[in-house]
């Protein structure tokens, strides 16, 4: 197989005209829009470029990709026909928001949105509230119901309440919802028993937004260490990084490094990253020799004066500076090399109440 740096390794071959084509002309049922959606972005098709084809939003796409694998999810398991054929024809909104569930209560929590109807902002209640139920200790007379559950809720937020109306009103909700019996009388209970049970408040999340592009490193795949080969070179995967978050993936054997996410870096198409000493380069740059990570584009293949390239030379890979063009494949761009930090007083770091104001 020839090498191509701009195809994902084990990418499966797909018809990706009729794909686009289907979304465009909304052909078949949204199950098979999701399922096209995600076929085309696992084949490198970025949700912009869906979305210019087809005139599917980015976030349309994402809720019928995850909705058709929960709607998946479903039919693997037991599940009544009418609801499967249901789903089929409508509903991602709904099955999108049981995605936080386990495959048995995606099963429950559908059957339970269709028979009692529920919209999507229902559905996300239900959802939250199963979620909720399942990693805390619910008091007796609770079934595991989707309505018990949701009745549940309604008992717990209403015994919050010191206002009567919104207590009121808590408590004749979870009646709609009550499967059981026993859920029932419970909720019952609360119209003459008026004792207010204050629920302690959870801790703040430790949630920091990065606020600059800066702040989020890059990481790209490690060839290894000089010297190295042209299979070296080619043996090294394709990434994609995913949003928001620059997440990678890949198979088999690979090494990557985190770099900083700076505009040149960012800018790089299909960055690969080289380790070597500095007595390794073209020319000096430092009286010691010291580790660098050489950073090279893959995509950027063309001939520059004012730039070095990577080439092979009798089956090494090396760094080369040519001022005309030169009589070989260039295999990428030398785009950055990085210095390693140089920590002048390693003991200063350790001292932890040591920070800048």
């Amino acid at each position: 197989m020839s090498y191509s740096p701009y195809s994902a390794p084990h990418a499966e071959p797909i018809d990706a005209d009729a794909l686009l084509l289907q979304l465009r002309r909304k052909q078949g049922t949204w199950v098979e829009w999701g399922q096209a959606c995600s076929q085309l972005q696992k084949a490198g098709y970025k949700p912009d470029r869906i979305f210019e084809e087809t005139g599917f939003e980015p976030v349309q796409q994402n809720q019928v990709m995850v909705a058709a694998q929960v709607y998946t999810s479903l039919t693997k398991a037991e599940i009544n026909e009418t609801v499967r054929s249901h789903f089929y024809q409508k509903g991602s909104d709904i099955l999108y928001e049981f995605r936080i569930l386990t495959q048995p209560q995606r099963v429950a929590a559908a059957e339970f949105s269709l028979d009692r109807n529920l919209d999507a902002d229902q559905a996300h209640e239900l959802a939250k509230a199963i979620k909720d139920f399942s990693r805390s200790s619910p008091a007796q007379g609770f079934s595991q119901h989707p309505g018990d559950i949701m009745a549940y809720q309604c008992w717990k937020s209403a015994r919050e309440h010191k206002d009567i109306q919104e207590r009121s009103r808590l408590i004749a909700k979870g009646l709609r919802y009550a499967h059981s019996a026993s859920a029932r009388q419970n909720l019952e209970h609360l119209l003459t028993d008026f004792t207010v049970i204050a629920q302690k408040t959870a801790p703040r999340l430790p949630v920091y937004r990065l606020e600059s592009a800066d702040e989020s490193p890059r990481v790209i795949p490690v060839v290894g260490q000089l010297p190295l080969t042209l299979d070296d070179w080619k043996a090294v995967p394709f990434i994609e990084p995913l949003d928001p978050f620059g997440v990678v993936r890949s198979e088999g054997a690979s090494a990557f490094v985190a770099v900083p996410g700076w505009a040149m870096i960012r800018g790089m198409g299909d960055p690969v990253a080289l380790l070597g000493n500095s007595d390794q380069l073209p020319q000096s740059i430092s009286e010691r020799s010291e580790t660098l990570l050489m950073l090279v584009d893959r995509h950027q293949r063309e001939w520059d004066s004012d730039r070095y390239f990577l080439v092979e030379i009798d089956g090494q890979l090396e760094l080369q500076w040519s001022e005309t063009e030169p009589d070989r494949p260039i295999l990428g761009q030398l785009v950055l090399i990085l210095r390693p930090h140089r920590i002048l007083d390693e003991d200063f770091t350790k001292e932890l109440w040591q920070v800048e104001e």
